[in-house]
């Protein structure tokens, strides 16, 4: 059976950062994806998802307000296994060192 789509929301784009809203109805995913930026997620719900693996499924539990953040490659899909929608902002970091413009003198 297919799964419904997690719909993403880009709420900034810009030369520094990506910052999406992601927003899982019951049983949607993101589909598999591999993870090209470093990135923060900041959970707007509290709650599980199910994160299929190619080492196998994973279980997080996730807090509203309580962040993580993960480095370049991850390679996963995300599944909202909940009976209710599940809402995180994901903060893709463009830029992982800074400009020499920004650099103390």
């Amino acid at each position: 059976m297919k799964r419904p789509a997690a719909v993403p929301t880009v709420q900034v784009d810009d030369d520094e950062v990506r910052v999406t809203e992601w927003r899982f109805a019951p049983g949607a995913e993101t589909g598999w994806h591999r993870h090209g930026m470093h990135y923060v997620v900041v959970p707007q719900t509290t709650g599980k998802l199910l994160l299929e693996t190619a080492h196998g499924p994973v279980t997080s539990a996730l807090t509203s307000g309580v962040a993580y953040a993960r480095s370049v490659g991850v390679e996963h899909n995300v599944i909202n296994p909940g009976a209710t929608e599940f809402v995180f902002v994901e903060i893709e970091l463009k830029r992982s060192q800074p400009r020499p413009e920004d650099a103390a003198t």
